[in-house]
């Protein structure tokens, strides 16, 4: 560990290490140019350079476009990846009310403290923690990603009806194309594109981006731009104290990243949003969640970066890696003849370990530019949005159609993006929608897996027996009766402050 440390420690390590941080500040900060795509197109360039340094500029890539995703959520509501999507939900919010450098600084540090945990997860733990990750099957997966869908609970706005029908919305677009049980072609009205299904990060900016366009064009006559916006001295600082004022919270939600970053499928996004309802459930006011509450940029960022280095911990022990980016840095090690799993992590322990500090240097080398550029990046609120809406409609069709080369693409993520603008008049959150589509993918063939097994026992035994079933089953219930107490409670209060006003009015008259 100490020879991995030294070696990251090299000039050579720390300069490619920096080159990866800002070439994925500028992948994570575009609609659609994933942190899986930047790693994927980095990868030719680094066989130039010896394999420590080639992976540690792949690893600064991961980290880095893991938290600038976070940027154009936080600034234009636009979600440059599913990971980012319980970002906007506050951090948007807070530049409407001209906080839009604490949301960045916010998301910043927040990444860098998930990536710090994350990367001490993989140099320590990384042996105990994947022996857990190992009893997660298909049933395991299945009632984790059902837990993840209480998650409309917090994310339903007024309606709770109307959030559960918008995860249904989103859970019926995300079952387009072949079947996972019988491969038979679903929903596809005759379209052969629509066969190989939707793509996600096309439907993520037809959900959050398209909408958002179509919100600035109508309030052109309004106002000139989405906010406005001062720099403001020491607000780094600040912004650092109101993050450390809530330990708990931000262990919580290090710890929830870091161990579902380690199971692998499950990924970046659900951390997030598994961590932004924790902190909703657990907060004692919840009322400004959704409105711009710092907390629930931090329990997204937290979360997601917490599970980027957790996704390499089953790649170097078992060969298995836990989410698409660690997949390429796989193929990356491969094509130089080192094969991820025990025996690299037995035969060659220093790469491992200058790898994992690596990873941690490299959340480090982000808070670092990230803090630098955060009063420059918030300007782009300040462009008149004359210019901006035809900027970020551009940015979305680029990145619509770079993910599969496909122009289907782009005229599905129009449609989507028109359907959700117009049922958000009607007083839908495109949040649960966009939740479907996220869990969709990891829910439908969790279930069809286990039910294959299933045929050989019964059901009951794959899907109700065993202590992680028996736990995720628990909680999710907790987590539905959780969400209906506390509505009841709301509504309560609310028609509670309206009996004492009408009281009070009645009183002022009879005076």
């Amino acid at each position: 560990m100490l020879e991995g440390l030294i070696l990251a420690l090299s000039p050579s390590y720390m300069f490619w290490l920096t080159v990866g941080v800002m070439i994925g500040m500028v992948v994570g900060t575009l609609p659609g140019l994933t942190a899986t795509m930047g790693t994927a197109l980095l990868v030719p360039f680094t066989f130039a350079l010896d394999p420590g340094a080639g992976v540690a500029m792949l690893g600064g890539l991961y980290v880095c476009a893991m938290f600038s995703d976070a940027i154009p959520a936080c600034l234009v509501n636009t979600p440059g990846t599913p990971g980012a999507m319980a970002t906007a939900f506050d951090g948007h919010p807070m530049t409407l009310q001209g906080r839009g450098q604490e949301a960045i600084v916010a998301s910043c540090f927040s990444s860098a403290l998930g990536t710090l945990f994350g990367a001490t997860c993989y140099l320590l733990l990384a042996w105990p923690m994947i022996k857990i990750a190992l009893l997660f099957g298909p049933a395991e997966f299945f009632w984790l990603g059902v837990f993840a869908l209480t998650i409309i609970g917090s994310l339903a706005g007024d309606s709770i009806l109307k959030g559960l029908a918008g995860g249904a919305i989103g859970l019926l677009i995300s079952s387009v194309g072949i079947s996972h049980g019988n491969e038979i072609a679903r929903f596809t009205f005759g379209i052969p594109e629509l066969r190989g299904g939707v793509s996600l990060v096309a439907a993520l900016i037809g959900v959050f981006a398209v909408p958002q366009v179509l919100l600035m064009i109508t309030e052109l006559r309004k106002k000139d731009s989405i906010a406005e916006y001062k720099p403001k001295r020491g607000e780094t600082l600040k912004t650092i104290a109101k993050v450390l004022a809530h330990p708990v919270h931000v262990v919580r939600s290090a710890v929830i990243g870091t161990f579902i970053g380690i199971l692998p499928g499950a990924g970046s996004p659900i951390a997030a949003l598994v961590s932004y309802n924790e902190a909703v459930r657990w907060s004692k006011d919840k009322s400004q969640f959704g409105k711009g509450d710092l907390r629930g940029v931090t329990a997204s960022e937290i979360a997601n970066n917490a599970a980027a280095p957790a996704a390499m911990i089953p790649l170097v022990t078992l060969g298995v890696p836990g989410s698409s980016p660690a997949a390429v840095i796989a193929g990356a090690l491969m094509l130089r003849g080192l094969n991820p799993g025990p025996e690299l992590f037995q035969t060659n322990e220093t790469l491992i370990y200058s790898f994992g500090w690596s990873l941690m240097l490299a959340g480090i080398v982000t808070f670092i530019l990230g803090s630098l550029f955060a009063p420059f990046l918030v300007r782009i609120i300040s462009i008149p949005l004359r210019l901006l809406a035809p900027l970020i409609m551009l940015l979305a069709v680029i990145g619509s159609y770079a993910i599969r080369n496909n122009i289907f693409d782009v005229y599905f993520m129009l449609g989507l993006g028109v359907f959700v603008f117009l049922i958000k008049r009607l007083g839908f959150h495109p949040g649960p929608i966009g939740l479907g589509l996220i869990l969709g993918p990891i829910i439908e063939p969790s279930l069809v897996q286990a039910m294959y097994i299933s045929d050989a026992t019964s059901i009951g035994r794959v899907f109700f027996t065993g202590t992680l079933n028996i736990i995720l089953i628990t909680v999710s219930v907790l987590s539905i009766f959780f969400v209906v107490w506390s509505r009841w409670k709301d509504q309560a209060q609310e028609r509670a402050s309206a009996s004492v006003e009408g009281q009070s009015a009645a009183a002022d008259e009879t005076e």
